[in-house]
């Protein structure tokens, strides 16, 4: 392999970002990525030498075999949209109401196709396999990692890396985390019941709007006093539904929320928590309560050997300047459940750029990218790959 001759040239970024602006204007929400992995599977199958399959209505995973045997590594990108109605007025703004590519998984899906169109053409050089896995429903738990683990998507796999674009790091930079990284995310939803009536007589109600207000309030403590300072929780209530007039107290209120740690006995603490203030509030305010709670997905925990070779690839390829500092961040992602079965490192490619607009955090109506990122992206997903393939 040639360090001094860079992957990714002109051409190959064009068809990136070409490939990138079709799914950012045809976004699919989760499980329901029918047309994406259509385009997906026609696109790999125009590159020829790759074996593809549907190992679930909507995913696609394709196998590049070496000419020798070696390891195999596994690359990952995510391919569903979020139920978010777009702002953005540009010409490839999404053209389906209510969908929209608001997380960046538009470039994810489209550097794994760039990735791959790359490597196939030099099929002859690599000993071992590298395993394309373009993965539906991450955004809404159970996800779809858990469905291609299922499937034995990771058979046979000795290492998987993925990529996140972020907005909030600037286009150019990478950070390679090592260990925990993001939190486990967990949801939740309380339902308070009261009984109802005219709001000018409360005394002959039971008024779950004043007992799920207190409730908001009193699930706090469970982080700035249950939890240490130096451990890492968020608490957040998200969704309040209750009520249908100005004159009328409700008979119920539901109340919606996530919660974060990167520690099992914080995780399990915070559950508990949560139940047992629900029902000290509710029985303190005779409004007996509900609580539904579903655990979501693990923490990513990356590995250090994977990620040695991921920087050593990066540094390689783009210079030493492009590290940035990694920091633990607590939105959650189901590739952990890769990384419960092989080593593993998902890392972050920078994507923001004021100039160009990509200052919006991720799931706001008006996220973008800085587009220069995805030749970033392309070539740390390839320079590991050949790596691992050509070593």
């Amino acid at each position: 392999m040639d360090e001094a001759t860079p992957l990714v040239d002109t051409e190959l970024e064009a068809r990136a970002t070409a490939w990138r602006r079709h799914l950012h204007a045809n976004p699919e929400l989760s499980f329901e990525e029918v047309d994406t992995s259509r385009f997906i599977y026609e696109t790999l199958e125009s590159f020829g030498g790759l074996e593809l399959e549907r190992p679930t209505r909507t995913s696609v995973v394709a196998r590049l075999r070496g000419d020798r045997p070696g390891k195999t590594i596994a690359l990952r990108a995510d391919i569903d949209a979020l139920p978010i109605q777009e702002e953005n007025t540009f010409e490839f703004a999404s053209t389906r109401p209510g969908a929209m590519h608001a997380c960046g998984h538009d470039g994810h899906t489209a550097m794994l196709l760039a990735t791959a169109q790359l490597l196939a053409a030099r099929r002859s050089t690599l000993a071992g396999e590298a395993r394309f896995v373009f993965q539906h429903a991450e955004e809404l738990p159970p996800g779809g990692a858990s469905e291609l683990v299922a499937a034995d998507v990771l058979d046979g796999v000795d290492l998987i890396v993925g990529c996140h674009l972020i907005s909030r790091l600037d286009a150019g930079k990478v950070t390679i985390p090592v260990g925990p990284w993001m939190a486990a995310a967990d949801m939740f939803t309380i339902t308070v019941s009261g009984a109802g009536g005219h709001a000018a007589m409360p005394q002959l109600c039971t008024d779950p709007v004043v007992a799920a207000s207190a409730l908001v309030t009193a699930l706090q403590t469970l982080v700035s006093r249950e939890t240490s300072p130096l451990d890492s929780a968020v608490v957040s209530i998200t969704r309040i539904v209750g009520g249908t007039a100005n004159n009328v107290i409700p008979e119920s209120v539901e109340l919606g929320g996530t919660t974060r740690a990167f520690l099992p006995e914080t995780r399990a603490r915070l559950r508990e928590g949560i139940e047992r203030v629900a029902r000290g509030i509710a029985e303190s305010h005779r409004t007996p309560c509900r609580v539904e709670y579903i655990e979501g997905y693990d923490p990513v925990v990356n590995d250090s050997g994977v990620a040695e070779i991921v920087e050593r690839s990066a540094r390689a390829e783009l210079g030493d300047d492009v590290i940035a500092p990694p920091e633990p961040i607590m939105a959650g992602e189901d590739f952990s459940a890769y990384q419960q079965l092989v080593p593993g490192v998902f890392f972050t490619v920078g994507a923001g750029n004021d100039a160009v607009g990509a200052s919006f955090p991720h799931h706001h109506p008006r996220f973008t990218i800085d587009e220069a990122a995805l030749g970033v992206g392309i070539a740390v997903l390839a320079r590991t790959a050949l790596g691992v393939l050509e070593a």
